[in-house]
């Protein structure tokens, strides 16, 4: 066996010996509990103000360009959406200390919205949040005929 096969080979087996990813530890589960636990709060039951009392950390560093830093503004976010907004939750993942949950606002804006929405954990409170938020188009009208959301397996 060639040196350059011989290399492949072991770092296969390595590779095969690490410990599986597939299931998150303690402390992602508590971390995925925690994002859904907020996102349910503020946007399901849209109890903002308890939500951030109980969910977000200070500083709360926000990367959405129309959200200022900081939890307090999230209660007049939660007021200001109609009363037909829907939220629904769906694949949640965590890696380290970042959680990010797959999901659709219908009424955030004209058209419904598949987002992901990613989260820093720190200490058992929200820090830092990015989202990626893309207009929803129903399945019959994608090339693939697929659904955007919500992923199936």
């Amino acid at each position: 066996m060639k040196y350059s096969n011989i290399a492949f080979v072991a770092a296969a087996m390595a590779f095969l010996a690490l410990p599986s990813t597939a299931s998150a530890g303690p402390v992602q589960e508590a971390n995925k509990r925690l994002v859904s636990s907020a996102m349910h709060e503020l946007f399901v039951t849209r109890n903002a103000t308890k939500a951030v009392r109980l969910y977000f950390g200070k500083p709360y560093l926000q990367h959405n360009p129309t959200i200022a830093d900081g939890a307090d503004d999230l209660p007049k976010v939660v007021a200001s959406l109609p009363k037909n907004f829907k939220y629904e939750p769906g694949v949640i993942v965590a890696d380290g200390d970042l959680v990010m949950i797959h999901g659709r606002y219908t009424g955030w804006g004209p058209k419904p919205l598949v987002t992901v929405d990613i989260f820093r954990v720190k200490n058992g409170k929200l820090v830092e949040h990015w989202d990626v938020m893309q207009e929803d188009v129903p399945a019959a009208q994608t090339k693939s005929h697929r659904p955007m959301f919500p992923i199936t397996r």
